[in-house]
């Protein structure tokens, strides 16, 4: 199992994810001056009313199964199904079908309490069996899911106790197996004896039926075409049910015709801004638009183990790069200003993350005075060569798109500031993955880190030694106290320690910068200022954006109240 690759390197830049951050506002109560009592007009969530939605995409199955590579039937899904477990915005669990579950002292078996109210939308209770049918159909060898889940899911034996008591019985301790339960669960009693490849065309993904906290109404069609999608509340929701009576998804090929779509007054949001409509949708006063970090990490991979960059060893020398690096810079003229400054590989905002590691800013002079320190030689001719007289220059990878254009020239003009001569060679994405990370065929390259649904950041798979062959571990970083943190971290059910662990690894990280962490990027949600009571953290998803929907409401009544003081 921890052979595993669990999480993939993405280098395709993509639009901005959507996220959302909309605190709801009640009026402030007035006082009279006299010390009467004022009558004031208060207003309470009501239910009512409906939301359209703009999603930059096209429909294809309404299915928790088959939507990993289509986020707009993942944003209807997350609405429709139910998860065992969710995660709030530190990554710590939450229940949702599950709720309750213990841990062996060992790490290897999880037991899961399912509630005994859970309904499907037709009425039928959500039991264990829909679980252990759900789970198979994800290890099939025909599905669709990533291959590391699949494999995953081989290798735990799943067991029905009861109607609502399920078993997971690990081959070794796995700490992050919760992360795991972050999927929809499909009916049995609906698909039962359906495979996965009958799954991929079955009718029930036209008209599904999960246990969220809506049901299908019906699909919008224009021209033999689904153009969008109707919700509506579904009535025997285990939890709190929503305001909002429907939410409406309309389907729209790109950002700038959900934009003509928002003006002519068919939608209220957008499930994605992305940077061509950005501008006009902050300089809209009926939005309201929030940023939050994607689960993103943009970085300089450098290959600690390739003999025609030995320098690359050198930590000073790792250093003295990130400090001459204008990452703000960066951000500001490539990314629009949307990113935000990396210092390290796990996420800021989660549990994991360690508040006590120095950022790096940039100081080209300081970075000048610490390879002077430490032998490094710069000639006005030659450039930067190290105390042996070796040349430091390298060449550096990315993918072959504006965005990734633009930074690499300018990642590649603030090392020549440091006497570094960059040779910049663009790839294609898929070159980039197989040919030059996989195979270790590279000098230096920028990419994208993909930490999506990654609520429990294990950095193993990608720092880890054990991983620096054929593994993700593509920097070919060999540090036995790193290492050892991670491999503790995994295995350890204790909360407390798994923090004190992840701390030391990002000490370490922050030390030896194994690669050059940029920034992460960011998303932006909006939606009309007549919908009130969002909240969100960070998503692992965008789709968690709804996770709170139940709190959203666009209805109002209004009661009076009153408050007096005592006179002056």
């Amino acid at each position: 199992m921890k052979k595993l690759r669990w999480q993939f390197v993405i280098i395709l830049l993509t639009g901005l994810v959507v996220g959302i951050l909309l605190i709801s506002q009640q009026p402030a109560a007035v006082i009279s001056s006299g010390g009467q009592p004022q009558v004031q007009p208060t207003a309470a969530p009501a239910t009512g009313g409906l939301y359209t939605e703009a999603l930059v995409g096209s429909f294809m199955r309404l299915n928790p199964l088959l939507d990993v590579y289509n986020p707009a039937d993942r944003d209807v899904d997350r609405l429709l199904y139910s998860h065992l477990i969710n995660f709030d915005a530190t990554g710590n669990p939450q229940p949702d079908l599950a709720e309750s579950w213990g841990i062996s002292k060992d790490g290897t078996l999880f037991n899961i309490s399912l509630r005994s109210d859970a309904k499907w939308h037709d009425g039928k209770p959500v039991t264990a069996a829909d679980v252990v049918f759900t789970i198979d159909l994800l290890r099939s060898d025909a599905s669709l899911t990533p291959d590391d889940v699949k494999a995953f899911w081989q290798e735990v034996e799943v067991k029905k106790l009861s109607d609502t008591q399920i078993q997971f019985l690990l081959p070794e301790a796995y700490a992050p197996f919760l992360e795991r339960l972050n999927f929809g669960i499909l009916p049995e009693h609906l698909l039962s004896g359906v495979t996965f490849d009958q799954l991929i065309d079955d009718p029930f993904n036209l008209s599904p039926v999960g246990s969220g906290p809506y049901q299908l109404e019906r699909l919008l069609v224009e021209d033999a075409r689904i153009t969008g999608v109707v919700l509506k509340i579904n009535p025997s929701y285990y939890k709190a049910k929503p305001f909002i009576d429907q939410i409406v998804f309309r389907y729209y090929e790109s950002a700038e015709d959900a934009w003509e779509a928002y003006k002519a007054g068919e939608v209220q949001g957008f499930g994605e801004v992305s940077d061509s409509i950005l501008d006009k949708v902050l300089a809209d006063k009926g939005l309201a638009t929030h940023t939050g970090l994607r689960p993103q990490l943009s970085l300089i991979y450098l290959n600690l183990n390739n003999a025609e960059v030995p320098f690359f060893q050198d930590a000073v020398l790792r250093q003295a790069m990130m400090m001459s690096l204008n990452r703000q810079r960066m951000v500001d003229t490539a990314l629009n200003g949307q990113g935000v400054l990396a210092n390290g590989p796990i996420l800021p905002g989660s549990w994991a993350y360690s508040r006590k590691v120095k950022p790096v800013s940039f100081d080209r002079q300081a970075a000048k005075d610490l390879l002077e320190e430490a032998g490094y030689k710069l000639d006005p001719e030659q450039g930067l060569t190290t105390k042996e007289g070796l040349p430091v220059d390298f060449e550096l990878l990315y993918p072959d798109d504006l965005v990734h254009e633009a930074l690499a020239g300018a990642i590649q003009k603030d090392l020549l500031a440091l006497g570094i001569t960059v040779t910049i060679t663009p790839r294609s994405y898929e070159t980039l993955i197989s040919e030059s990370l996989t195979q270790r065929a590279y000098q230096a390259a920028l990419v994208e880190i993909n930490l999506s649904n990654a609520p429990d950041p294990d950095p193993y798979p990608l720092w880890d030694a054990s991983q620096a062959t054929d593994g993700q571990n593509y920097a070919q970083w060999n540090n036995r106290d790193a290492s050892t943190y991670l491999e503790q971290a995994r295995i350890t059910v204790d909360p407390g320690e798994r923090i004190r662990l992840y701390h030391n690894f990002q000490v370490v990280f922050a030390k030896e910068l194994p690669a050059l962490p940029l920034y992460y990027p960011v998303y932006t949600y909006a939606i009309t200022r007549d919908v009130q009571g969002v909240t969100m953290g960070a998503l692992f998803d965008r789709s968690e954006r709804f996770l709170n929907v139940a709190n959203w409401y666009l209805v109002a009544k209004h009661t009076a109240s009153a408050t007096a003081t005592s006179k002056p």
